[in-house]
Formats: C-alpha cells, structure tokens, sequence
C-alpha cells in the first residue's frame, strides 16, 4: 500500500520567552545608543569645549594655589591642569553616554561636560564655606560664562563669524555694565582732621631709615629640605629643640614634607643687625598662621631694614612649619608652642652672645627687648610675655629673668584662651594696630588685650591701640598678598576702599618705629604720637584712625568695671542723669562677643530744647583729692554709636553733638566742646564682601555685624576750660558732665579720670 509524503516547513517552533528576546533588544538599543553618544556633537559644540576646560582648569588653579603642595607655583598649576583634564574627560565622557541612552537629541558630551564643570565648582564652593544657596548661584553663573565663552569661540571656529564676534562682544562688555550698576558704597569711614590746634611733632619721620648701617644674615639648624637660607647657606648653625612635652600630634606626611617632627623643631632666624659694636635692644618677629607652604617669616624685611638702619637688631622667627596645611592639618597646641619657641629663641641668642667671634657677642641689650607678633603671633608675643602663666615649671622661664621685655606689640592679633587662660601684661608697653577691614581677624582682639594691660601708679609704662579703618589683615605681611582669606574664598572678598599695601605698611613702620624709640631707646619726643594720631598725620597715609592711650601717670575715677549700679562711680563717688537713657553695658565686638570690659552707654531721649547730661559727683576725700594733683587734664576714652537714620544715610553713623563740663567746689562750671577739641568721627562700617547678599551667606555669617564698639581716648587740657570760664579752679574739681546736646546722641564711655602734665599721663 502506498502512502503520500508531504514536506514543508513543518509545524512552527515553539516562540522563544518573551525575557530574553526583550533583554536582547535593551542591550541592541543600548548598544545603539552608546554607539551614538557623539552624534550631535558637532564641531561647533567640540570646539565649545574650551570654554568649559578652562573654567575647569581656572576653578582647579585657584584651589591649588589656595592649598599649595610646597613643590611651587608652576608643578601647582601643572597639578591643577592634569587634574582639571583628567576629571572633565572622564565625567564629562560618563555623563554623555548616560544622555545617551535616555536617548535625548543634544549634544550629549557638551552637555556633560556643562554638568561636570557645574558640579565641580558647587563642591569647591560649598567646602569652601559658602552657604549652599550662594554656592549654587555662584556656580551656574561661573558655569554659564565658561558655556557662552566657549560658544563664542565654537561659533568662530565654525565660521559663523557674526554670531561668534556677536556673543563675544556681549561677554566682553557685560563685566562692565555690572561694575557700573553695581552696588553703591556703603562703607563710612568720616575724614580725619586737624580740629583742636594740634601741633606736629617736632621730630624726624620715624618711618624713615636711620643713620646707621646694617647687615643681614640667618641662623638655623642647617638642616631644612626647602630653603637653601636655613640649609646648607644657613651663616650660623642653631640648635633643634623638643616640644614633644606640648605637641602630642605630628602627622607623617608633615615629618615627610620637613624632615623632622616635633622632638626636633629647628631654631630659624633672619636677621638684621647694625653695624658697630652695640650693644643694641633687640626685636624678635614672630609671623602667625597661613598656609604652611607658603613661607611667612620673610614678610617682615621691610621691617627689620627699618629697625636695624635705626640701631635695633631685629630677628624675624622661623615658625612655619607650626602653621596650617590643607595636606597635614595643623599641630595640636599650636598657640602655646609659637610662644614657647619665642623664649627657645632668646636662650639660643643668651648662647650666642657669649661665643666670642659670633656675630650676637655683645652686641645684645638684655635690658631692652621686644616681642612684635601678627595675627596667632600677636597673641603668642603677650603670651611669652606673661609666660609664667602657661610654662611655670619649664626651666625655660629662666630666659626670661636675662632678658627684660620691655614692650610687646601684636599687628591685628587674635586673642584665644589658652588653657582657659589669656596674657596680663603688668608694666609692658603695649602697642596694637587692627584694620577695619581685616577679613580674616575681623574682631578687633588686640582691644582686649589692651583692656588686660595694668600699669602701676607712676610707671613710665603705657599702652596704646591703633584702629585704622581702611587696613586689611594679610598687608602687614608683605608675603602674604592682598586677600585676608585663601582662594578661593578670598575671591568673595571686596577690595574696595582698602588701602594700597605700601600704604599700610607704612603706618606699621611708623608706628613700630616710633613705640620703639619711645620705649626702648627713651626718645619721648613721639610720645605724642600715641596720646593723639593727629600729631603725626604728615608721616602717615589719608584715611580715619582711632586710637586710645594710658599710662602709668592716668588717675582714674572710673571704669564702669566695679558693679553694675549704674547709680555709682567708682572711688566712692556717685552719678545721675537727667533727659537720657543711661546704662551700664558690655562692650561688643562685631559678633556681639564682649570685649571684657563695661562701659556706660549714654543715649538722648530728651526734648529738641531740653537738656540732656549725665553727671559723676566726685567725692571730696583723700583719693580723689590725689587724683587731682598734678593733673593736666580729663581723660576718657568713648565710642561714637549715634547712627544715621535718614532715608538717605540709613545705616550710617554720625558725630553725636558732646559737650564737657567741669564743676568745682565753687559751683563754677566750665564747658567745652569735644569736636573744638577733637573730631567725633563715626565709626567706620564695613561689608566685608562683594555684596551683602554674600556676606551672610559666607563662612556662617562670620563677619557678623558691620561695626563694632571702637574707643576714641579723648585728653581735655584744664587750660582749655579755664579760657571758656576765667574763675573755673581745676584743682578743685567735684563734678563731670557729659551734655549730649542733638537728637539721636549715643554714646559709650569708659576709662574716665586725670592725666599728668609731666608726659606720661
């Protein structure tokens, strides 16, 4: 029997699992789309590019130069620009294939490389201690000008010549137009002028070099890895000294960068020595904290030209290697260890001065030596001063019963408690000077450490602070360039209205200079100098000061310190007001954080035609009777806070309307005006960066507000009020008035009492 065969396809397979034919297809597509990341960037969007690799690289830059490796600017900026490379490559190539496969029509590695540039500039900016709100704003704007920019040269490239010279031309001008709509200045510093017949001092510019001819060298352990001045070069060889007792933690990679640790910190020192065989009063230097790489103690040459030209030896102290590195922190106990190398460096020149052939042999005046410290170095100069409160049983105090310290001086200091303790100079010249535009020590600190400086009754000694309101920080150093903040938050500062840094250093010069002759070699020809700025203003540059002085001869009434009764005065003495409000406050500075001293606010409230005063009855007894004899003056230091409220000025401060008046026994009362005897100048206010939007948006609001309680010391001859009342008898005095006579007067006082008419107080 037959059969028919059919042959065909047979019947169908079985369909595959849909699962794995789908995954095929995602990985085909995917595929696909990787396979055409770079589709749409064309030439114009690669050319474009180069706007973003250069923001990228800029934005690296500047982070090195703000944390530098120590290797030098070029490898920093050769870092910079491999490393800028290297990470827009990478995750601008990862974020295009990403938009790749969400498929969107752009030109994705242009895109990616926007989202890296943006992304990186946020994070540098947010660590950089601005807010996140600010960050953000900052870095879409950076982000959108790199973009434009690299358009317009993408448009150029791409010979679309118009567009491209269009939009290059529109960046170009935008800064400008900017810069002239930009925000006014609000910053009012007042004008310093010569009201009260003030005479210049007779005496030669103290900023100027003196006759005597000088020499330079370094000492040093001979040892550094970095300078060849403290290496192999080194003209004298100094010893290593162990500060393992203090610092408990030295990272490896410090030990690594100077080839030592703690155990054997070197003993370096630039030097400026007159020639002749001396002996000469001797300064030592001491720089404070800013980035470890970048050398600090260089900064003071200007400085020890000067001192040495005018017969000092000056020493600028090595201490860099204590300062702060983005790399390796910062040692533990830094503060207490920079003033205990200070007094490490004394005995080292104690040795010297007994080698014979030493250039230091006999050429050093034990009994005439100064501390002068900058930032953490002005307060590790107090310190060493009143070392006995930190190092008691260090052997190392004996150095400081050989040499005498005389007078001590800190350029814009901080003053941190250190082991719950700060430094009480007794019977030191104290010298300060404060910027008020110091962005990075923005409090003035130095103040409080002139509040803690106590003279004995009759001592030659005094104390003497300088604010001077167009100063910065970092200009005290001329190493350290023009930004009180490392980049890149110190981009975020404005430069507006500082002074020119040769400027600045000139009132540093004069003033160092000047407190110098005064103390050490007793040339009280400038005392004047620190009684009243005024008298030397031909030797120092345009701009408002404020300066306060006492001295061992001041006789005090009161300082507002002793209770809180506003009803009191000190010595026994009583006090009432009449037409204002008066009360006993903390002095403040810009983060409303007390200066530690009281002071009695006295503000206005009476009607336009009223009057209004405030009275200290002084009691008729021995003391007070002592106060008064011998006496030339009144003395008082005071702060101007009467504020502006007009709709134009709102924010300002004006010179409150203040009037003098001494009562004597004979109810004859003799009044003046403070302005016909000294300038009320306002307080100078201050936007520390570019706007105030920013400013409290940086470093949690740091600045705080923009003034803060500066003291004026203000010094009334009784000559002067016995011209307005002819019967008035100075030695009979039983009242002080303070009239404050205009609308909206505010004031703060403190440190009222007599001064001496033999130079001192």
């Amino acid at each position: 029997m037959g059969m028919d065969l059919e042959y065909g396809p047979g019947p169908a397979p079985a369909p595959a699992p849909a699962g794995p034919r789908l995954h095929r297809r995602i990985l085909e597509e995917m595929g696909r789309r990787i396979g055409e990341t770079y589709r749409y960037d064309t030439l114009l969007w690669r050319s474009a590019l180069a706007g973003l690799w250069i923001i990228c690289f800029l934005a690296f830059t500047i982070v090195m130069l703000g944390i530098p490796t120590g290797f030098g600017i070029p490898a920093d900026i050769a870092l910079a620009a491999a490393a800028g490379t290297i990470v827009l490559a990478l995750a601008g190539n990862i974020l295009a294939v990403l938009l790749a496969l969400t498929g969107l029509r752009i030109p994705r590695l242009f895109a990616g490389c926007i989202i890296t540039v943006l992304g990186i500039i946020l994070l540098i900016l947010y660590y950089s201690n601005l807010e996140l709100e600010a960050a953000a704003f900052v870095a879409v704007l950076v982000t959108l000008l790199g973009t434009l920019a690299g358009l317009a040269f993408g448009l150029l490239r791409s010979r679309r010549i118009a567009m491209g010279f269009l939009l290059a031309a529109m960046l170009t001008l935008s800064p400008l137009a900017l810069a002239s709509g930009g925000q006014e200045e609000t910053q009012v510093t007042g004008t310093t002028s010569l009201k009260g017949n003030v005479v210049q001092l007779a005496a030669g510019n103290p900023g100027l070099p003196g006759p005597y001819a000088y020499h330079s060298f370094t000492y040093a352990s001979g040892l550094d890895l970095h300078r060849t001045e403290y290496g192999e070069e080194a003209d004298l060889l100094s010893s290593t000294v162990d500060a393992s007792a203090y610092i408990k933690k030295w990272p490896k990679l410090r030990s690594l960068i100077w080839g030592f640790n703690q155990t054997s910190l070197p003993l370096n020192g630039r030097v400026w020595m007159p020639d002749g065989e001396g002996p000469y009063p001797l300064i030592l230097m001491v720089h404070g904290n800013h980035m470890m790489e970048d050398y600090s103690d260089g900064g003071y040459d200007y400085l020890g030209k000067l001192l040495a030209s005018r017969g000092f030896i000056a020493v600028s102290l090595d201490q860099n290697f204590l300062n702060y590195s983005a790399w390796s922190g910062i040692p533990d106990n830094d503060f207490k260890v920079r003033a205990w190398m200070i007094l490490k460096h004394l005995e080292q020149l104690e040795n010297y001065s007994k080698q014979t052939g030493n250039p230091f042999y006999q050429k050093i005046d034990f009994t005439q030596t100064a501390l002068l410290g900058h930032s953490r170095g002005g307060q590790a100069v107090a310190m060493a001063a009143d070392a006995g409160r930190w190092f008691k049983g260090d052997s190392l105090l004996a150095v400081t019963r050989k040499f005498h310290i005389t007078s001590v001086i800190a350029l814009a200091p901080t003053d941190k408690p250190i082991d719950g303790q700060q430094a009480r100079l007794s019977d030191v010249n104290y010298l300060t000077l404060q910027g008020a535009r110091d962005g990075d020590v923005h409090d003035f600190y130095g103040d409080r450490q002139y509040i803690r400086s106590s003279y004995s009754r009759g001592s030659t000694a005094f104390k003497s602070s300088l604010y001077i309101a167009d100063a910065n920080h970092s200009q005290f150093n001329s190493d350290w360039g023009l930004l009180d903040q490392s980049l890149p938050t110190g981009l975020f500062l404005s430069r507006s209205g500082i002074m020119n840094d040769e400027e600045q250093r000139q009132i540093a010069k004069v003033y160092v200079s000047a407190f110098l002759e005064t103390t050490l070699n007793g040339n009280n020809v400038y005392t004047g100098l620190f009684r009243d700025y005024r008298t030397g203003l031909e030797w120092l540059p345009h701009t408002s000061y404020y300066s306060r002085y006492q001295s061992g001869g001041f006789r005090q009434v009161v300082n507002f310190d002793e209770d809180r009764d506003k009803n009191t005065a000190g010595r026994g003495s009583t006090a009432e007001g009449q037409g204002l409000k008066w009360t006993e406050e903390l002095a403040k500075d810009r983060e409303s954080k007390s200066k530690g001293t009281y002071g009695l606010v006295l503000e206005r409230t009476a009607l336009e035609d009223a009057e209004a005063a405030y009275t200290i009855h002084l009691q008729n007894d021995a003391v007070n009777n002592a106060a008064l004899a011998g006496a030339a003056g009144i003395s008082f230091s005071m702060s101007n806070l009467k504020e502006n409220t007009s709709a134009e000025g709102e924010g300002t401060s004006l010179p409150p309307g203040i009037e003098i008046g001494l009562t004597d026994s004979n109810h004859i009362t003799a009044r003046l005006p403070l302005a016909d005897v000294m300038e009320i100048l306002p307080l100078p206010r201050t936007w520390f960066t570019l706007t105030p939007w920013l400013e409290e948006r940086i470093s949690d609001n740091k600045y705080g507000d923009l003034s803060e309680a500066v003291f004026q010391t203000y010094e009334l001859p009784f000559e002067r009020f016995q011209k307005e009342e002819t019967a008035f008898d100075p030695a009979k005095i039983t009242g002080i008035t303070f009239y404050l006579e205009e609308a909206g007067d505010k004031i703060m006082l403190d440190d009222v009492g007599f001064y001496d008419d033999d130079g001192n107080e």
